[in-house]
């Protein structure tokens, strides 16, 4: 047993006032009157020797509703395992999970509502002369002060679900740097989580200073199937086509989950996909075609049937179609005519032509393919401005010239760190193998046939290896060398033919059409494989989009169905950079625009999938991360949960037994003195 106010024990020297009431009191002489003076003697020795013992019995009551008043006044308790109580006021920081897990039922209400309940209930045990933080994995700004009692109730009705989630272990710091800008020496921290085991990184807590309570809550059924991530096998969606995406479903649970129904809407049309049986912690993947009648960008969304944590039941993904695909052919005398040729039957393609001596660099970033065709020269200007525009997202493919100065062409690609042109060779090869699982080939036959007609070449340059170019091989010799090579550039690519376009060099562009033209409509198409079709709030707080102005008046703003906002921007060549800075709250939609009549980019936004793994500490295995110095109190079941934090706050308070003593034995000497007569 302990004692808060022990000082006041020093009081217990007051037990001497009934000792000296007694003393003097009871030693006064009374007269007694009797009939006969022979009983006088015997009713003497009665009389005195049941006058002592009531007079006695007498000091025992008093002495002891004395002592028992001074132990009142010192507070005693019995300590908490592992808890010591201080005197005065305290500073207390809760933590409040609002988290989407929180969304599960616990019994009849969600946990939410049930945390709501705990820690109004921790709020309660405390006096008005305690302040009191409430925090929640919001960290807003407003939940860095410590509040009276009852703004602390009036915040706590304020919490709602978020999408944020944090790792505890930066909650515990947030709520130590609160309460060490608190002026009482007292500092108390509670945790009312659900304690999910991918944000629960605690370790042994060893700090004397701040007392730390964890009240861990557990939903009914942990179920959930969640839709994790989703991705177009092919990084261009095309007209007409019906551009494949693969969807990831992940059933979190310990039982199978049969009939999840999956659905897609685009273009606010909904159409139901099918239903799926999911088994128990797996991953499955479903393949849908998502159909694409019109240009421009195309919101859609992919929605499953789950309860209740429903946040992880939709993904939204954004696309954008290209109204046209502009390719640009650089000469040096007179352009090839088979490339333009390849373009001329498909309006979705344009192509134009250029001298070597008339570009305009900056139209360059316009373009999603730039050919050079057989130059002599390549001027280091040019090079130099090929090599920003690559690595802007831009592709680059090199027909050599029979005569090309090597020099010229080996600072070009030493810039792209790509493999050079060695001595053109006058010798007749025949290709041999073609990369069926690159880009540029991959859905191009229906069948891979293995007597599919390939390039034969009259002469060719030989291309020297450089180890460290990073070459992806997309038509081959039988000999081994490289036919075409492709070389990965910031966000662009450069492609390198061996040979040049003329006839006389090779058959690729008179023989081989379902060769040549496919290679050059997907590379044309590839300068978009970097393009992102969702984000993560919280996750990704960096968007890029092209530049569009260079007025520091003119600012973007995004703009979801709920919110608008100017993300901070900034422009690095021909990309700007915006900032989201946490603006972004609800999953959905965001339009990115200069003038709110012209959509720029479209943005999807989806909340982060840590919060779907429902695998949580229960109490034993948080006394285990945390160790025997941090108290846990059993946050779902416990009835009288308010006494139960008060005692873990405060001990078990004993002055109220202390009080009724004290009335017992008070009790006891009005009886000793009114009933017993001597």
């Amino acid at each position: 047993m302990s004692f808060v106010y022990p000082w006041f024990l020093w009081a217990l020297a007051a037990l001497a006032i009934p000792i000296i009431i007694h003393l003097f009191h009871f030693r006064r002489f009374k007269t007694v009157y009797f009939t006969n003076v022979r009983f006088l003697k015997e009713v003497k020795e009665q009389t005195s020797a049941r006058a002592k013992v009531k007079h006695l019995l007498v000091l025992l009551a008093r002495m002891l509703v004395l002592a028992a008043l001074v132990l009142a006044f010192a507070m005693p308790y019995i300590p908490s395992p592992g808890g010591t109580v201080k005197e005065g006021s305290k500073d207390v920081s809760i933590f409040f999970d609002n988290s989407f897990s929180m969304a599960a039922e616990s019994e009849d209400v969600r946990l939410l509502e049930k945390a709501r309940t705990r820690v109004q209930e921790i709020v309660s045990a405390y006096t008005t002369e305690d302040k009191i933080q409430i925090i929640t994995a919001d960290f807003e700004g407003r939940d860095q002060r410590l509040l009276s009692k009852e703004d602390a109730l009036t915040r706590l009705q304020e919490v709602q679900i978020s999408h944020n989630v944090k790792p505890l272990s930066k909650v515990l710091a947030r709520q130590k740097q609160a309460l060490s800008s608190g002026k009482n020496a007292n500092k108390e921290v509670y945790m009312v989580s659900d304690f999910q085991k991918n944000i629960t990184d605690l370790e042994v807590y060893n700090d004397t200073t701040v007392n730390l309570t964890l009240v861990p809550l557990q939903s009914v059924q942990n179920q959930n199937v969640a839709i994790d991530t989703a991705w177009f096998q092919s990084p261009v969606q095309s007209l007409n086509q019906p551009n494949p995406l693969v969807v990831k479903i992940r059933n979190l649970s310990t039982s199978e989950i049969p009939n999840v129904r999956l659905s897609l809407s685009i273009k606010g049309q909904s159409r139901p996909i099918g239903t799926l049986t999911i088994p128990a912690q797996t991953a499955v993947y479903d393949t849908i075609d998502v159909p694409v009648l019109e240009t421009g960008w195309h919101e859609a969304k992919i929605t499953i049937t789950d309860f209740p944590i429903e946040f992880d039941n939709d993904y939204y993904f954004a696309f954008n179609v290209d109204e046209q695909v502009d390719i640009l052919q650089i000469y040096g005398t007179t352009p090839n005519r088979f490339v333009s040729a390849s373009f001329k039957d498909n309006d979705y393609f344009k192509s134009t032509t250029q001298s070597v001596g008339k570009l305009d660099y900056s139209q360059f970033s316009s373009y999603d393919l730039i050919v050079l065709d057989e130059l002599v020269n390549i001027p280091s200007g040019l090079a130099s401005e090929l090599y920003g525009y690559a690595k802007d997202g831009g592709n680059v493919v090199i027909f050599p010239h029979p005569e090309a100065q090597l020099t010229d062409y080996g600072n070009l690609t030493r810039t792209f760190n790509a493999n050079s042109y060695a001595a053109l060779e006058k010798k007749e090869r025949k290709v041999s193998f073609i990369n069926f699982e690159e880009f540029i080939f991959n859905d191009v036959f229906e069948e891979r046939r293995n007597n599919l007609k390939l390039p034969v070449s009259q002469s060719n340059f030989k291309i020297a290896k450089r180890a460290t170019s990073g070459e992806e091989v997309i038509l081959r010799y039988r000999d081994g060398n490289t036919f075409v090579g492709k070389y990965r550039t910031g966000k662009g690519h450069l492609y390198l033919s061996a040979v040049p376009l003329g006839i006389d060099y090779s058959n690729l562009v008179s023989e081989n059409g379902e060769i040549f033209v496919p290679m050059l409509y997907k590379m044309a198409l590839s300068t978009t494989s970097a393009d992102k079709i969702a984000y993560t709030i919280g996750k990704d707080a960096v968007l890029e989009t092209e530049a569009r102005t260079s007025n520091a008046e003119m600012v973007y703003k995004l703009k979801g169905s709920q919110e608008e906002f100017i993300p901070e921007q900034r422009n690095i060549g021909t990309r700007t950079i915006l900032g989201i800075n946490n603006q972004i709250k609800q999953a959905g939609f965001y339009n990115l625009y200069l003038n709110p009549e012209k959509t720029l980019d479209k943005f999807a936004y989806n909340y982060d999938r840590k919060e779907s793994y429902l695998e949580f500490y229960n109490s034993t295995e948080l006394g285990n991360l945390v160790g025997n110095q941090v108290a846990i109190v059993e946050g779902t079941n416990t009835q009288d949960f308010a006494d139960t934090i008060t005692m873990q706050s405060k001990g078990t308070p004993l002055w109220k037994w202390c009080l009724i003593i004290a009335l017992v034995f008070l009790l006891v000497e009005t009886l000793l003195l009114r009933v017993w007569k001597v």
